[in-house]
């Protein structure tokens, strides 16, 4: 079953979700929060609330589920935290110390920090300095050579895995010592110091491009990606940091997460949603679509027109102005008509989700059911 909700007419470049899933921020391509609260009975949404703060285009949201607090990044290098307080949301500074655009942005699962990519070559890890009463940042530079993309953290809450333009894939250790005691050893490695580089993989095999989106797997021993080049790729730290690759006959994906230990949910250019199986040796394979499509093609000439003088005569004087034949041409067989940009988990979580969420350039909210889809997932023993 899917929900569909559209939200104006400009594009969603991310969204969030409060805890019970009852609320959702967007951003609409600009410099504003919007956050919607779902109407009991009629399931509708109704604006609630307008995040303002920002000079220039959102670029991330999340939104931590136990202390209700929101995070935004902006083009215009900053970045605020957002607390409900007597009826309304109030942003307290965060310190970022960054010269570019902010990227990306992401809560630790224990929601003490969050860490920051952005166009000048660093992640800025930020936790709240309660001296001063704002969030300050320690950054993590090396060896990064390019903007970060994508963020993900480790369950353990010292991990990071981070995507670049540079085509790399990079896990660092985000500890911070004076917040949180010494961790304990990871298949990923032993020495956790502030920004000590765990491992790196290359999105550049026959080709490569730069990395969209990563997530950590459930247990945090998996790490997945997607790339430019429309490859989905998987590093597994339990099999000596072996990686596996798929280069797809798709659109490039811009957002990718694990539905299971042994799924994963890509999306993108193509608009439409893509599930991929993991096997335990780390082979890749395609699932299923979530979107079925019914539209059924046509061409201009039917089959037992023979491409004439006069049919192609014909065919040019029914061209418009933007050279279509066919004004259905316009609309796609899928239930998003443009980019998906971002995808979260609506019920359950990375080790069994029950539902997603995608948002996309078409103004559109859809809401994903993945009940049916059981009898794919057990045939290929993923769950």
């Amino acid at each position: 079953m899917t929900e569909i909700f559209k939200f104006g007419v400009e594009p969603i470049t991310c969204h969030a979700w409060n805890a019970d899933r009852t609320k959702v921020a967007l951003s609409l391509n600009d410099s504003e929060v919007n956050i919607y609260a779902r109407q009991p009975g009629t399931g509708d949404w109704a604006l609630e609330h307008t995040l303002q703060g920002h000079d220039l285009r959102i670029t991330g949201i999340d939104w931590a589920p136990n202390t209700n607090r929101i995070v935004t990044c902006s083009a215009d290098r900053n970045a605020h935290v957002w607390c409900f307080e007597d009826g309304k949301w109030s942003p307290t500074l965060v310190l970022l110390r960054i010269n570019r655009a902010a990227t990306c942005v992401k809560w630790s699962p224990q929601e003490n920090k969050f860490a920051v990519g952005s166009g000048a070559r660093l992640i800025s890890v930020c936790y709240f300095g309660k001296e001063n009463n704002w969030w300050v940042s320690k950054h993590i530079k090396k060896p990064i050579r390019s903007t970060i993309t994508t963020l993900d953290w480790h369950p353990n809450n010292v991990l990071l895995v981070a995507g670049s333009s540079d085509f790399k894939v990079r896990i660092f250790s985000a500890w911070m010592k004076d917040i949180e005691p010494k961790p304990s050893p990871t298949l990923w490695g032993a020495k956790m110091s502030l920004g000590q580089l765990m491992a790196e993989f290359s999105n550049s095999t026959g080709g490569g491009g730069w990395v969209h989106s990563v997530s950590f797997s459930a247990d945090g021993n998996r790490v997945c990606w997607v790339g430019h080049d429309s490859s989905v790729s998987v590093a597994d730290a339990g099999r000596e940091m072996a990686k596996s690759q798929l280069k797809t006959p798709h659109l490039p994906y811009t957002a990718v997460t694990w539905l299971s230990p042994n799924s994963i949910l890509a999306a993108g250019h193509g608009c439409c949603p893509m599930m991929y199986a993991v096997e335990d040796s780390g082979k890749l394979s395609f699932v299923t679509k979530l979107d079925v499509s019914t539209k059924k093609e046509t061409s201009n000439l039917s089959s037992s027109e023979e491409f004439t003088a006069d049919s192609a005569m014909r065919k040019f004087r029914s061209m418009d102005r933007t050279a279509r034949t066919d004004s259905s041409d316009t609309t796609l067989s899928t239930l998003h008509q443009n980019t998906i940009t971002d995808i979260r988990i609506l019920r359950g979580s990375k080790a069994k989700a029950e539902a997603v969420s995608t948002c996309g350039a078409d103004s559109n909210l859809i809401l994903w059911t993945l009940k049916g889809l059981e009898p794919s997932l057990a045939a290929l023993k993923i769950h």
